[in-house]
């Protein structure tokens, strides 16, 4: 016979480790950046000079999966922000123009 008193504990245990609901806010910013992503390549110049070093540059380049597949940015943020909340977007994504 299974006593209760472990059983309440474990069913205790496993309601702790469900995930928190996700701030719909939060996760159309998260999602927005996704989505810019897959618009196109993305990148960065770094140009400086400093006392103890010199001068000094750097660039970098990224690409997201989504954009070398060809996935609609569109689709890309609806679909990440219903993985993160179950529930469909607040508001439209702000995208890059």
């Amino acid at each position: 016979m299974i006593k209760p008193v472990p059983l309440l504990l474990g069913l205790g245990l496993l309601a702790a480790c469900a995930p928190l609901p996700v701030d719909p806010e939060r996760a159309a910013q998260a999602c927005e950046e996704r989505a810019r992503a897959a618009q196109g390549p993305t990148g960065r110049v770094t140009v400086g000079t400093s006392s103890e070093d010199g001068a000094f540059g750097g660039v970098a380049i990224g690409l997201s999966g989504d954009y070398l597949t060809g996935r609609d940015p569109l689709a890309v943020y609806e679909e990440c922000v219903v993985a993160r909340t179950g529930a469909p977007p607040i508001r439209p994504p702000r995208l890059r123009s």
